[in-house]
């Protein structure tokens, strides 16, 4: 499996608090049968603006080298959808201010708990620059979580869909959990990730939620978000708009 949103580097923003955990969050997450992490620090939050790309990348060598070969940490991030968002975009073509997953033409990003730009707008323009945002959770942010026909649309626009692990699970609560379900049901989910910050409260790993799906939606479903859509996405290749 491929765990496309993780924050595993240390002491960057509020995942991994030192290299140890970090170091142990991969280990676990290799043990539960991830072979590739994507590193994804935040961006353009308030609290964690990180617009260092090279210190970033800095933290995934030295992590690697950490680590040895295994499990394999690629680099992204968690961008924030704020109003000068679309600049930063831009930005891609040149001197970049943030940081696409693996390099690719997909980019995580995340709207916050409250409404902030037209999430219709930002998909829009990021498409027809040639950027295919995956939406980070949407399942957990409030005033998203269950407008299907909004999410249905964004996808339409070009979006892909990224739900958590532990929402899937219940761990977060009935509202993620039955949101995750829905989007499940109307088959908009096209990445499942464990969006781990550390090792007690929000753990690495995929493998009990991939069972869950498994039972209930099918192996295709199951393989298609923890395993085929993300390997695309990190080969920066094209993905199926339904799981």
């Amino acid at each position: 499996m491929i765990d496309l949103h993780t924050h595993i580097l240390p002491s960057i923003d509020d995942g991994a608090s030192s290299w140890d955990e970090s170091v142990a969050m991969c280990r676990n997450a290799a043990e539960d049968g991830c072979s590739v992490l994507v590193a994804t620090p935040h961006q353009r939050h308030p609290h964690w603006w990180n617009d260092d790309l090279a210190a970033i990348s800095r933290l995934r060598a030295e992590l690697q080298s950490r680590l040895g070969p295994h499990p394999r940490i690629v680099l992204g991030a968690e961008v924030r959808a704020d109003v000068a968002i679309l600049n930063a975009v831009d930005s891609l073509a040149g001197e970049p201010m943030i940081q696409p997953l693996a390099n690719s033409r997909y980019l995580l990003l995340e709207f916050g708990t409250e409404a902030g730009p037209e999430p219709e707008a930002v998909v829009h323009e990021m498409s027809i620059a040639g950027i295919t945002p995956v939406l980070a959770h949407p399942e957990c942010i409030p005033w998203l979580a269950h407008d299907l026909e909004r999410l249905d649309n964004l996808v339409k626009l070009g979006a892909l869909l990224q739900i958590t692990a532990m929402s899937v699970l219940g761990d977060f609560g009935r509202g993620p959990r039955d949101s995750s379900h829905n989007l499940l049901d109307a088959g908009l989910v096209h990445v499942m990730a464990s969006d781990c910050h550390n090792l007690e409260h929000r753990p690495p790993g995929l493998s009990s939620a991939a069972a869950l799906i498994e039972r209930k939606y099918g192996s295709a479903t199951a393989t298609a978000i923890t395993i085929t859509n993300p390997k695309a996405i990190i080969n920066d290749h094209a993905v199926s708009v339904a799981a």
